[in-house]
This record gives C-alpha cells, sequence and structure tokens, in this order.
C-alpha cells in the first residue's frame, strides 16, 4: 500500500486529500471543519479526517505533496516589489512577516503538523497541480490541459497535454498578466470581495448590459491565440494593497462600490462587459490549446474554471468533442492534484480511465451513521421522525417538495469543491414563481439578484435545458439555456437592472436566470444513488424531471459538514424540513424556533462573503 497526502494551504480555501495505490480515498476543504469561510491555515482537521477515514496514521504516509513551490512564488513577490519600488513597500512590509514566519517555514511547519511523519515533502508546481487535477481523475485516456487562475508562482494561465499517466505543461501565460486577477479586480470593483464574490459577478452580469466592453479591451492587449498584456496603469495588485486604483476609477466613470450598498445599473453594466471579456478570452485559449495539442478532449482547472457560463460557451462553440472540468477546481482541488501528480507521473504508475470519472461524484468528504445522527438530535432537545425504509423516506420528501416547501437535504459522503451535489443541499419546487425570492431573502439571507441551479434527471437534460443528449454535467459546471419550449413569451418592454427579476420566463422560473440561464446539475443514479431516487418520486408526483438545488449554508459561512451545522443552519432559517440521512425533521414541531429578527441578527454575525 502507497499512502499520499496532497495539501494545498496558506493563500485560501486550504485542503487535504489522500490518494491511497491510486485511488482517491478523501479529500475535504479546512473550512468545512473549522466553520470558517476559505479558512487558509494548515488543513489539520482535513487531514486528520482523511487519515481517519483511511484508518492510517501520518506515519503511514509513504509522502507528502505540496500543491505549490513556495521559494519560486516568493522569488516573484521580491522581484515585484523590487520592481514598483518605493510605491510596493507598503505591500512588502505587509506580506513579509507571514513568509519569513510561515511560507518560508513550510517543511518544519508540516513535519510538526504530522507527528510521526519521518519521509520527505514534495513540492509541485502550481499548474502542474491545478492540472493534474483536471486530467488524471478524467475518463480520457489523452486530453488538452487548459488552467486558468490568478498566479501560481509566475504563471497564470497554462496549456498542457494529459496522456496515459503523464501531465506535460507546453506553454504558459505569465505574471501580471492573468486573467483570474483581471476578473477579481471587477469583482473588487463592483463591491464584492475577492477569492469569494467572483461568483456574484458572474450572476449579476445578466441583468447588465456590455457597455464597458469596448473600455475594458482598451486596457488589455489580446492576441488571436488568448495571450493578453494588461495595461497596469489600471491595477493595483502589484505593489498595492488593492486590485484598482484612481485611473481605473476615472476610465469606468464612477469609484468603486462599497461593499453591502446599493447596487445601480452601472456595476450591472460592468459585471456584463467583464463576463462577455472573459468569456471571449477563455474562448481564444481552448481553440489554441485545440491548434496545439490537436487533442479532440479538454480538462479544466484552476479558479477561473468555476466560471461556468464561459465553460457552456467553450462546449457550445468550441472545437472538442468533451470537455471535463475539475469539481474543486480552485485551490483546494490543487490538494488532489499534488497527490495524484505525486502517484501517477512521478512515481510512473500506470493510470486506466475509470468510467463515468475517477472522481466519485466528488463525494469524498465526512458521512455520519443513524447512531450518532440520533445521539445528537436527542441532546439538542429535536423533534424527530426516523424512517428505516428508503423508499418511504424518500416519497414523504417528495411530498414536502410538491407542496412547495423548501428541504435541507444532507445525505452521505459530503462533497468536495465549492457545489453542493446532492449530499449537502438546499433544494425546492423549480416550478413556484416565488421560490427564488424565499430561497434568497428568507433561507440564505443573501442578495436577491443571486440565481439558484436546476437539478435535472440526467435522461430529461437535454429535454428541458439545451444540452446534447450526451452531455452531461454532474458538477454543475456548465451552464446551459433553458429550451425553447419551457419559456414564456415576454414583453416587448424590457425592464432596466434588478427588475429583471420579477418577469416569470419559463414554467420552471426559480431556476431561470433573467437572460433564460441555468447553472444545471445532472442527477444520475451511479454518483447520486438516494438524491436520484428523490428526484424520481418528486417527477413522479408532479411530471417535472427538475428541482432547485442550493447549498446547505447560509451567507458568510461554510456548507454544512456535521449534523450539529445542519441544524444550527436549519434552526437558524425559514427552512421548512431539515433531512439528515434516515431521520426528518419538520420546523413546525420544533421548539425554542427563532423569530424572523432573531435569525437575522445571528446571520449578521458572519462577515459577509
Amino acid at each position: 500500500m502507497t499512502a499520499i497526502l496532497g495539501i494545498s494551504a496558506f493563500y485560501h480555501d486550504s485542503a487535504a486529500a489522500l490518494v491511497i495505490d491510486g485511488k482517491i480515498v478523501a479529500a475535504a476543504q479546512e473550512e468545512r471543519f473549522t466553520r470558517k469561510k476559505h479558512d487558509e491555515r494548515f488543513p489539520e482537521k482535513a487531514v486528520e479526517y482523511c487519515l481517519k477515514h483511511a484508518g492510517i496514521t501520518a506515519a503511514q504516509l509513504d509522502l507528502v505533496a505540496f500543491y505549490e513551490k513556495p521559494l519560486v512564488k516568493f522569488d516573484r513577490l521580491l522581484e515585484t516589489y523590487l520592481s514598483y519600488v518605493p510605491a510596493g513597500f507598503k505591500s512588502f512590509l505587509k506580506a513579509m512577516p507571514l513568509w519569513l514566519k510561515q511560507k518560508l517555514r513550510l517543511p518544519a511547519i508540516m513535519r510538526k503538523a504530522l507527528p510521526g511523519y519521518t519521509r520527505r515533502f514534495v513540492f509541485l508546481g502550481h499548474h502542474e497541480s491545478h492540472a493534474a487535477s483536471a486530467f488524471l481523475p478524467s475518463p480520457f485516456e489523452k486530453a488538452a490541459i487548459l488552467t486558468l487562475d490568478g498566479v501560481g508562482e509566475w504563471s497564470t494561465a497554462t496549456i498542457g497535454v494529459g496522456e496515459g499517466n503523464s501531465v506535460k505543461l507546453t506553454h504558459e501565460l505569465r505574471f501580471p498578466h492573468s486573467i483570474g486577477l483581471l476578473y477579481s479586480a471587477f469583482t473588487y470593483y463592483c463591491g464584492f470581495k475577492v477569492n469569494s464574490g467572483e461568483y456574484k459577478l458572474m450572476g449579476l452580469a445578466p441583468y447588465g448590459d456590455p457597455k464597458f466592453y469596448d473600455t475594458i479591451m482598451s486596457m488589455i492587449d489580446l492576441k488571436e491565440d488568448g495571450s493578453f498584456r494588461l495595461d497596469m496603469r489600471y491595477f493595483n495588485y502589484c505593489a498595492g494593497l488593492t486590485m484598482t486604483n484612481a485611473r481605473f476609477d476615472a476610465l469606468f466613470g464612477k469609484p468603486v462600490r462599497a461593499r453591502e450598498a446599493a447596487m445601480d445599473q452601472h456595476y450591472m453594466d460592468v459585471a456584463a462587459s467583464i463576463q462577455k471579456v472573459t468569456e471571449e478570452i477563455m474562448l481564444r485559449m481552448a481553440r489554441h490549446a485545440h491548434k496545439v495539442t490537436e487533442q479532440e478532449n479538454l480538462c479544466l482547472a484552476g479558479g477561473v474554471a468555476l466560471n461556468c457560463v464561459a465553460n457552456g460557451r467553450i462546449l457550445r462553440e468550441g472545437p472538442f468533442k468533451k470537455i471535463w472540468i475539475q469539481p474543486a477546481s480552485g485551490d483546494a482541488g490543487s490538494a488532489l492534484g499534488a497527490a495524484l501528480f505525486t502517484w501517477h507521473h512521478l512515481l510512473g504508475n500506470a493510470r486506466t480511465p475509470a468510467t463515468p470519472d475517477a472522481q466519485y461524484g466528488s463525494l469524498l468528504g465526512p458521512s455520519f451513521g443513524d447512531e450518532e445522527t440520533a445521539a445528537f438530535f436527542a441532546g439538542a432537545d429535536a423533534v424527530f421522525e426516523h424512517f428505516d425504509d428508503e423508499a418511504r423516506l424518500v416519497e414523504h420528501v417528495a411530498d414536502v417538495l410538491a407542496s412547495e416547501k423548501v428541504v435541507g437535504w444532507f445525505n452521505g459522503r459530503m462533497e468536495f469543491g465549492p457545489r453542493a451535489l446532492g449530499s449537502r443541499s438546499i433544494i425546492g419546487d423549480a416550478r413556484s414563481a416565488a421560490m427564488q425570492t424565499t430561497m434568497n431573502v428568507k433561507i440564505k439571507f443573501r442578495e436577491s439578484f443571486r440565481p439558484f441551479a436546476p437539478v435535472v434527471l440526467r435522461e430529461h437534460s437535454h429535454e428541458y435545458f439545451e444540452m446534447a443528449p450526451d452531455v452531461e454535467s454532474p458538477y454543475m459546471l456548465l451552464v446551459a439555456p433553458v429550451a425553447e419550449k419551457y419559456r414564456l413569451a415576454q414583453s416587448d418592454i424590457k425592464p432596466n437592472g434588478l427588475e429583471r427579476l420579477k418577469q416569470i420566463r419559463s414554467t420552471i422560473p426559480a431556476i431561470t436566470h433573467v437572460d433564460y440561464s441555468a447553472r444545471v446539475q445532472t442527477v444520475d443514479e451511479t454518483r447520486h444513488g438516494r438524491f436520484h431516487k428523490l428526484m424520481r418520486a418528486f417527477e413522479a408526483r408532479t411530471g417535472c424531471p427538475v428541482m432547485i438545488n442550493t447549498s446547505f449554508n447560509v451567507r458568510g459561512e461554510p456548507i454544512v459538514c456535521t449534523p450539529s451545522d445542519a441544524w444550527r443552519c436549519f434552526m437558524s432559517t425559514n427552512m421548512d424540513v431539515l433531512v439528515v440521512g434516515n431521520y426528518v425533521l419538520h420546523k413546525s414541531k420544533q421548539k425554542n424556533v427563532l423569530t424572523e429578527k432573531q435569525m437575522l441578527d445571528l446571520v449578521a454575525a458572519f462577515e459577509p462573503d
């Protein structure tokens, strides 16, 4: 037995992943255990979970792989600061204590955190880890690889080829010219938090018009192959403590939007514009990757690969027959990539592509049995019902959903990656016109403009969405338009901004975004088990194979991990029903239910994400 632990840490979204004899055994983000969103610290609790799940100790590990090369990254930081002297001095002073105390001492820190581990550490390239996470779990024997993020050591985007058990990167775009940092700059400008608010910017884009497309393109020297150079006079991330500067504000005619301030049309138009530019860059990069690799399949990873709108366009308009995207495309997934790269590429072990893939539905986190769950609920003085028959449980929950109630669904192993995929989900009836607003305002306590994703039975995905019959999207990483036959006629008068939210656009309005798009998750029996059975039962009652699926959390909090987390979230929101494994709890039967004001006060204690 060869056990390899992969680790990503000390920037954001730290995680651990365990691979034994080439098989992914466990993987999880640290934030799920510590309850600190995007926790960047060494993933002590995630490592503890991975080892416990496998029944081994740190002393039994054969190798520990870290997802990037800290010394090369430090070289980039020093060179950047020196290039911007004296402007970069404040940023230098802020960064150096952390580097001197922590990041330059990683072997010693990891050795201390892994008692009993005496073997060496492997440090991989940041984009090597991304590329490995994209290709090695994929179902392809051979494929082009495209990685895109903010920055690793020096690379910000790479093109390569995966074949058999090897991953080779052949082309790169280098810092400071970065599609990830460009998108983050506009995330910052529109008043959202960098490294966590980019998906909000993507969700906001359809409310605007791309009026600033040409303005953004004037800041970019974009080539036909997707490579580009940014006009750095408008950006502050190299030397300052902000992403943009006063010249950027002047170019767009308004200052940075204050976080939590009212959203106006200007920022919606800016969001639409940068989304259009991002899609153009990603499409050009994908076409160039196809040209230089001559491959028919594509694998994607890196934080920018979570831009599912662009992913959908690459699939529909790009030259590749199939694409596979790492479900944990950000830095968390690099822990997995580091472990797999070490096993296959560095140690030379053979790889046999798995069908449908080797990610196991990305259900790689902890699960909880009946005894543990019952003990917690009894201690919490909760009123619950136990179902010893799965069919009866599924029928009961399907009835609840068909009556337009909101259900917290907690079942099996927790998902690895930022998406809830039917194990730690809040679900509801997609046919309900009021469901989007209800979930946003009363359940998630977040901005009303945020869209919800549909889950659809795999066999019906091409009927409800403009997807080819052979295309699946099990990891909720592709956006597709709602099929024409389910759309409703609209007035010739097009409302502005958030007024578009009030229009009923389809017969599944709760998951139809204002541009008729939807971030689709397909559900199949192989990956999703009980969740698939629930959807079949819901379809039998309603004739509709589509439901809402959103992450089981409230604003500012990570997705729930334990029954305790689920109970607390359930009791602090207007959720109607909680299902944890074989236990069902109805809010109407619980004691000491909070008032709406108490719920809002509780949520306000979390930092806005």
